[in-house]
């Protein structure tokens, strides 16, 4: 009887936990689950991995370009002699970043398509057009 009730305990409790395991995989490529916080994992410097417009590969175009996002909202971009800085915020129950500019710098959101601790990906809209960006982690 003591090993039913226990056995019983453990379903409960996973029936419990399931819900909020599954509720973990926000975004559409990952990750399913993680144990630093969505700012923690967005804050850091970026480095381009794969950039794609309407799905063909301008990779080439954006060597150097790099991203940092800092844990109290700051936002800087670099590319070149090219760059600028903003501030950034969740928005959408964190499923997009809103990105605005200063000092003219245009705003824009950010659509996260994964968000891991190395990985962070997204895509935005120009209009029609679809810039999507695979950063890994400087």
């Amino acid at each position: 009887m003591r090993k039913a009730g226990k056995l019983l305990m453990l379903l409960l409790m996973g029936a419990i936990l399931l819900p909020s395991i599954e509720s973990c995989g926000k975004y559409e490529d990952g990750p399913s689950i993680s144990l630093r916080s969505r700012k923690e994992r967005v804050a850091n410097t970026w480095n381009v991995e794969n950039y794609k417009v309407d799905g063909g590969d301008f990779t080439s175009l954006v060597s150097g370009y790099s991203e940092k996002f800092s844990k109290d909202g700051d936002y800087y971009y670099s590319w070149g002699l090219l760059s600028g800085s903003g501030d950034w915020s969740f928005s959408h129950n964190d499923e997009r970043i809103n990105l605005n500019g200063n000092d003219g710098q245009s705003s824009r959101t950010l659509y996260i398509l994964k968000l891991e601790e190395k990985e962070f990906w997204y895509y935005y809209m120009e209009g029609n057009v679809k810039h999507e960006l695979h950063l890994v982690q400087n």
